[in-house]
């Protein structure tokens, strides 16, 4: 589309186009019709809390591609690994210093700075209420989330803009060595956990959780420190290799049904940037979310089948009283944290208002699809 056509429909440089189904989003400049970018290019470094080359890795470059192709290479990205610039555990306040531009990580890695982070990157249980991704993120998107979402980071003192831009859930139970036919059995094993209030409603059903991350699972299930596991689906578990270890694989979970990443930018660097540079991040954020969405379910399924066919792996169906027992906590943890924090309490009693509408609608309906694809792969 020349810099012609876009004057006769009433356009300047710098306004919006929709083009089909694709928004070309701030013009900067035509020559002979050829779109070009400014010359004052950035490179904003991201350390995030995983490997670049991982499965996670590879989904925030998806971000980053996006975001650097919507501002005409205005913006660019220099992805770093965990522990390049500071330790895992420590990324989060290099970004509030601006040791780095920005983060990547799960929202609920950042409880220990606040508890609310947990409602926003994996409401343990569903939150209690019954939610899952579909009815967190119409929360989140169409009632009122997103803004609490936003004064979560000032409530930690943290200089910093979020982006949710990835939905992983429902993550998987986990991985052990025998069968566990009850919660007794369960017990028996020393099991990697996430961080936070999903780890610590395990400790509270008497189950050895200990936190760790991604990377030092495969080592520690080697070494005999821990002998069961879970990160999260059959894809990046696989990747993680914990297969060569473990062979009993369970599906269903309640710690994280619904899990949230995000990418989070140093507060003072994203002042600076352009409303259109700022646009793109929240564009390209919401499609990640989209695309995060259903490439997991195509390579999940791929991974799965690979996994009991040519790894030995057999798939079970989590013991009943696991459920029971870990809702009960999960509900006992959130109402205990409710009660000693004044923003924890206004974000889930504003997440239990919405429950009550979304829920019991989007529960049917969910109803509805998981009975038709058990029916579907019982046949296979």
């Amino acid at each position: 589309m020349s810099f012609r056509c876009l004057y006769h429909r009433g356009l300047r440089p710098g306004d919006s186009v929709l083009d089909g189904h694709t928004e070309v989003l701030a013009l900067h400049g035509a020559v002979n019709g050829v779109l070009i970018g400014s010359a004052s290019a950035k490179t904003l470094k991201i350390q995030l809390t995983f490997p670049k080359t991982s499965y996670d890795g590879q989904i925030v470059k998806m971000w980053t591609d996006r975001v650097t192709k919507l501002t005409r290479g205005e913006l660019k990205f220099e992805l770093l690994s965990k522990g390049e610039v500071v330790g895992m555990k420590e990324t989060l306040e290099a970004v509030d210093k601006g040791l780095v531009d920005g983060g990547a990580a799960w929202t609920h890695y950042w409880s220990n700075y606040h508890p609310a982070a947990m409602l926003f990157g994996s409401p343990v249980a569903g939150g209690g209420i019954g939610l899952s991704t579909k009815s967190w993120l119409a929360w989140y998107f169409d009632n009122g989330g997103k803004a609490l979402y936003d004064r979560m980071w000032d409530e930690m003192g943290m200089n910093v803009k979020g982006f949710v831009m990835a939905s992983s859930g429902p993550e998987a139970l986990g991985w052990f060595k025998e069968p566990i036919n009850s919660m007794a059995d369960f017990r028996k094993y020393r099991f990697r956990t996430p961080p936070g209030i999903p780890g610590q409603t395990y400790k509270d059903i008497g189950v050895a959780s200990v936190s760790m991350s991604g990377g030092d699972i495969l080592p520690a299930l080697e070494k005999g420190t821990i002998d069961a596991a879970e990160w999260c689906c059959p894809k990046p578990d696989s990747v993680f290799g914990f297969q060569k270890v473990l062979k009993n694989y369970y599906l269903q979970g309640l710690h994280q049904n619904v899990v949230n990443g995000d990418i989070y930018i140093n507060g003072d660097v994203y002042k600076s940037l352009t409303d259109h540079q700022k646009y793109a991040m929240e564009v390209a954020s919401e499609a990640m979310i989209t695309r995060n969405i259903t490439n997991r379910a195509v390579e999940n399924g791929k991974a799965l089948i690979d996994l009991t066919t040519n790894h030995g792996v057999i798939l079970h169906d989590t013991p009943a009283d696991y459920f029971t027992e870990y809702m009960n906590a999960a509900q006992a943890t959130l109402k205990k944290n409710a009660a000693e924090n004044a923003f924890f309490k206004e974000v889930y009693e504003h997440m239990t208002a919405h429950a009550k509408i979304v829920v019991p609608f989007i529960a049917q309906m969910e109803t509805s699809d998981a009975s038709i694809g058990t029916a579907f792969a019982s046949q296979q």
